[in-house]
């Protein structure tokens, strides 16, 4: 999808006028539902810590970096903010992302102490409500407003479900070339919404331990908020150097010449000589520009260069693959390893 991208400046946005909720008492835990928060190998009563992170060739200054983060034990106050997008009437229909958001309600809610009254809930069936509608102008202040006034050990939980891209970045950081969007239910005429600036809105401002949970169920997704550390399936730090990139490139490049697609194949040669040239440098810049004080998670959908889908559960209701899969996978077995 070819669409135009908005740039904002956190500053400049302003969400007074959306009647979002304000801060409310912070609830009890939720008991008796086999999961627990701010449990871990601490550093004093109360306060987790990160337990042994993996590793497998990974230099230290990397780990020394990753485990800087003062955790939060999740015991504070709670906000989230759901964004479901079906499209209704377009040519870009889905048919799951608002069932996403009422599962992930009901899933939080039950485990893990949020409130409704905390919550602000975009979707695209809200027609007669202006304010709850996913346009692009209320995720950017729904955005803002979800981490406002962040405290140490406060709780903000991030779901979207809906369409997501890629498009060329223009700043030059990013060693694929490209920047990761998601795409608000106006996105054709209104701008998609690019990573960068969801960093620069949720990610940055965060104080030292202040938690947000991110869950991005959308194509090209891997880095929707350009965090500086990932792990791998297994829980493990992954050590990202720019020759890994190179050689996917080459990859790629390669099979575009056995196509017969010589075009292709030598701008896909050129951009990973580009890759080993500078990539280090952007990844390194990177890590110091768009990282946090705060406690950051995001699980994504797929990987950058790949997409999600839509799919049917055991009642054949249309769902998002990636998050049926991980509410079911916690709901059957709560006592995760990371």
């Amino acid at each position: 999808m070819n669409m135009p991208v908005v740039r904002h400046r956190p500053e400049d946005i302003d969400f007074a006028g959306n009647n979002f909720p304000g801060w409310h008492q912070t609830p009890a835990p939720p008991s008796g539902q086999g999961y627990s928060q701010g449990q871990g190998q601490g550093q004093g009563q109360g306060q987790p810590g990160h337990g042994q992170i993996p590793t497998y060739n990974i230099p230290q200054e990397i780990q020394q970096e990753a485990s800087a983060v003062q955790l939060s034990n999740c015991r504070g106050r709670k906000r989230a903010l759901l964004i479901g997008i079906n499209y209704f009437n377009t040519k870009h229909l889905l048919k799951g992302c608002i069932n996403d958001v009422h599962n992930m309600k009901k899933f939080i809610t039950q485990h893990f102490g949020f409130r409704e009254q905390d919550m602000v809930i975009l979707t695209d069936d809200q027609r007669d409500n202006p304010r709850r509608m996913p346009t692009h102008e209320n995720i950017i202040k729904a955005m803002k407003w979800l981490v406002s006034d962040a405290r140490m050990n406060d709780s903000f939980f991030f779901h979207y479900s809906g369409h997501g891209n890629v498009v060329a970045s223009r700043t030059g950081d990013e060693i694929d070339g490209n920047d990761e969007t998601i795409c608000p239910v106006d996105f054709e005429s209104r701008g998609q919404i690019i990573d960068d600036d969801m960093n620069a809105i949720m990610v940055r401002p965060l104080p030292r331990g202040a938690r947000l949970t991110a869950i991005f169920d959308c194509c090209h997704s891997a880095t929707a908020l350009d965090l500086p550390f990932m792990y791998n399936h297994m829980g493990k730090l992954k050590n990202e150097k720019a020759i890994s990139f190179v050689g996917k490139g080459l990859m790629a490049a390669g099979n575009k010449y056995l196509k017969g697609d010589l075009g292709g194949a030598l701008q896909g040669l050129t951009k990973s000589l580009e890759m080993f040239a500078t990539g280090d440098q952007k990844l390194e810049k990177s890590r110091r520009t768009k990282s946090t004080m705060g406690d950051v998670i995001m699980f994504s959908g797929c990987k950058d260069d790949q997409t999600s889908a839509d799919t049917k559960t055991e009642d054949l209701a249309f769902t998002g693959a990636m998050s049926h899969a991980l509410v079911s996978s916690m709901n059957s077995n709560p006592h995760q390893t990371y």
